[in-house]
């Protein structure tokens, strides 16, 4: 079994040594140097191939199309060594062609539309939400493809529940109302900036229904403490904040439960974002947490992370991909560091999370990476634990994004990289057995599985 919480530690003092800190542009022959794709889609190292499981515009099996913008994703084990893949796309409804609707919403049969979030007027309906897939990692086949949320807006991350479901997010924060946005009259009958639940197991659309106790913001990613079954949550915003949702009822989240925001011990409002020359946060070094409850969850004014600051909470540099190692939970910060270029924090909870005496045993927040232009990794985004231990990173940067390996020592190296468009990469997540490797190019969307010779 992995070591996931010596891998952290032997980061955070790889990172924090003065030895090793030249060390970022090092190309650490994991897997080997890449290869040209022929196919101009990914380049990948010798050994190792990809099939395409999705692919946008793509006739699914309930007659509507593969919506575009593939991103934040999870794979489930399913009956006879078939995966379940749900898989977020991000969004909006000013592009209904890009949606699973196409721009025939208004033909749709009444038991689609009973399923949808928002019908926006009946003109322009929520274009995110998420499709559910099952592959088949023996044929490479994907046999079966549904729209399993339907009518939400902007759905950019999420995470996997130890229950067996996908945690939707909304990054986004939209009124009801009418108004005119890039050349299209908008009109939204619902609020947005919610967390919706999409069972694995579902085969068709889910009833979707608004977390609204995880609160209304910005939201991005999910992860869970299966303890406890507390959700760590992050917030894409320049200055955000870091969340947690204590359910009342774990693993029952629509039973309601508080959400609270991280501060640092004696630090009240500090900014970990690290732009200036005067280092907020040094790397390595652990911090004393504690939890501010929130009030008013689910605003009518998106203020709910300026209230949190006043209140003491710690902010960051755009939190973004966040994801569990062992007891440890990782999440990037997009735009982090003095040039901006992203920082990876780990959270690592008190033995007494979200319960008495937490306080006295304080959770602790390190920073244990932090781009410079010497680094392989640029704008971390989605991250996610390899099977063998490293880190892997997608990137958002404006141009080449890849997915980038963090190693123990902190030495970085390409698995992958899209040499062929703008687009990021997203949703990078392992099959439960570890052997294949499920990625996302954003724009217009597709979704691979790479297989090929892993490290041990």
């Amino acid at each position: 079994m992995i070591n996931r919480r010596r891998f952290l530690q032997s980061l955070m003092m790889a990172a924090a040594s003065p030895a090793t800190s030249a060390a970022g542009r090092t190309y650490d022959a994991v897997v080997g140097p890449l290869r040209p794709d022929p196919g101009q889609l990914l380049d990948l190292p010798e050994g190792f191939s990809y099939r395409i499981v999705s692919r946008a515009g793509d006739l699914m099996e309930d007659g509507l199309q593969v919506p575009h913008a593939h991103d934040g994703m999870a794979a489930f084990a399913a009956d006879n060594g078939r995966i379940v893949l749900i898989c977020n796309h991000e969004l909006a409804p000013t592009r209904p062609e890009y949606s699973a609707f196409g721009t025939s919403f208004g033909a749709l049969p009444d038991a689609v539309k009973e399923r949808v979030y928002d019908h926006g007027g009946g003109t322009s309906p929520g274009a995110g939400g998420t499709t559910t897939t099952i592959y088949n990692p023996v044929t490479g086949d994907t046999e079966r493809q549904h729209l399993s949320l339907a009518g939400t807006e902007i759905n950019c991350a999420g995470g996997p529940t130890p229950w067996g479901s996908w945690l939707s997010c909304e990054e986004c924060f939209e009124r009801p109302g009418t108004s005119f946005e890039v050349g299209r009259l908008i009109t939204r009958d619902e609020p947005h900036g919610y967390v919706f639940e999409v069972p694995a197991g579902e085969s068709g659309l889910v009833e979707p229904l608004p977390i609204k106790s995880m609160g209304r913001f910005e939201h991005e990613a999910c992860a869970v403490h299966e303890a406890s079954g507390i959700v760590y949550m992050t917030e894409d915003r320049h200055h955000s904040l870091f969340y947690r949702y204590i359910p009342e009822v774990p693993g029952k989240l629509l039973e309601g439960g508080r959400l609270q925001a991280l501060a640092i011990a004696e630090r009240p409002s500090l900014q970990t974002h690290n732009w200036s020359s005067d280092r907020a946060v040094e790397t390595g070094k652990s911090l004393a947490t504690y939890w501010i409850d929130l009030d008013n969850v689910n605003p009518a004014e998106n203020d709910l992370r300026l209230r949190g600051v006043a209140a003491g909470a710690a902010t960051f540099a755009r939190g973004e991909g966040l994801c569990t190692a062992d007891h440890e939970f990782v999440f990037t910060c997009t735009i982090g560091g003095p040039q901006r270029l992203g920082q990876v924090f780990s959270y690592h909870p008190s033995p007494v999370e979200g319960q008495d005496g937490e306080n006295a045993k304080p959770g602790q927040l390190t920073l244990i990476a932090e781009s410079t232009q010497e680094s392989l990794l640029r704008n971390a985004d989605n991250i996610t634990m390899a099977p063998w231990g490293d880190l892997l990173a997608c990137e958002d940067t404006a141009s080449h994004c890849g997915l980038v390996g963090i190693r123990p020592d902190g030495r970085q190296y390409h698995l992958a990289d899209n040499a062929y468009s703008n687009s990021e990469l997203a949703g990078a997540c392992f099959s439960p057995d570890g052997k294949t490797l499920f990625v996302n190019i954003q724009y217009p969307g597709t979704t691979i599985a790479i297989t090929g010779p892993w490290p041990d």
